[in-house]
């Protein structure tokens, strides 16, 4: 270990080499941004939501500047940052990594209750539960909880205890949950398709079969007049998807996505996000549309 080398640039270094890519904090905030990428004026990374050529050697851009690169991670554009850090980062995402952020007791005897046990690890207000598999980020799924993982950055607090389980489903629900507001007046629904055998020239499942699974789940997302549409058109979408996993497709899942949306919609779901939480539902490897 180099004498003059920063505390926490040794941690992250350590971090990098078994593949998690770091950045520094300090105050919990990551590095400002350099006046060519301030605002984005750069046209951003490659891998950002909206893809983009900028290849700044600064720590610009926060989670996307997370790397385990140890020449960029120990450069002379980064020094200034790990002079001053308080804390190191990682990018969940960008290692396979969902964490779970509990940030408050109640959260955390949720979720015990709630999810399946994983790596946890101990953190000032609450625990992070971290988990094998990627999603997206979503802030205040629950009371004191949010989820990081692809698009955002957590504070390391060491490595915890406990074996590292799969994300599991409710997870991924929760990051794509919006609560079920009733429509004000009549709702207008997107067009509906009707799922017809002919489409699906290469499913292996019976036309029965098919239309059987698909209303009872349109069921439940109706039954959802309060609350949780979203979420359930997230979990009825990924549970028919992955009826069709070994299936050589088509298999006319576009058309069964739009009648989960129309279902999620009719009770008051805004339609894109509902389109949103169903295009995540079915995304299970392998699964021919």
């Amino acid at each position: 270990m180099t004498h003059d080398r920063p505390p926490l640039l040794q941690v992250a270094l350590d971090l990098a080499h078994r593949g998690l890519p770091v950045l520094p904090l300090r105050e919990k905030r990551p590095p400002a941004n350099c006046p060519e990428c301030r605002d984005t004026a750069c046209g951003g990374r490659p891998h950002m939501r909206v893809p983009g050529p900028c290849r700044c050697p600064l720590p610009c851009h926060a989670w996307a500047a997370a790397t385990t690169d140890p020449d960029t991670l120990t450069s002379p554009q980064w020094a200034a940052d790990w002079r001053h850090a308080t804390s190191v980062a990682y990018h969940p995402g960008g290692a396979g990594l969902t964490v779970v952020d509990l940030d408050n007791p109640a959260a955390v005897t949720w979720a015990r209750r709630a999810l399946p046990t994983t790596r946890t690890v101990v953190t000032t207000r609450g625990e992070h539960w971290i988990y094998r598999g990627t999603t997206r980020s979503a802030n205040g799924v629950r009371a004191a909880v949010d989820i990081k993982s692809l698009m955002q950055y957590a504070r390391w607090r060491g490595p915890g205890h406990g074996t590292m389980t799969a994300l599991p489903d409710v997870v991924r629900g929760l990051a794509v949950r919006e609560e079920t507001t009733p429509a004000r007046g009549p709702v207008e629904l997107p067009s509906r398709a009707v799922w017809e055998a002919p489409a699906a020239t290469g499913c292996r499942h019976t036309a029965r079969y098919i239309r059987t699974g698909l209303e009872k789940g349109l069921a439940m997302v109706r039954a959802c007049t309060e609350t949780g549409a979203g979420s359930k058109a997230f979990g009825v979408a990924r549970f028919l998807a992955a009826q069709h996993s070994r299936c050589p497709g088509p298999c006319g899942l576009d058309v069964i996505a739009a009648q989960v949306v129309a279902a999620a919609v009719s009770v008051g779901v805004p339609h894109g996000y509902a389109q949103r939480a169903v295009s995540n539902g079915l995304a299970v490897p392998g699964v021919a549309v």
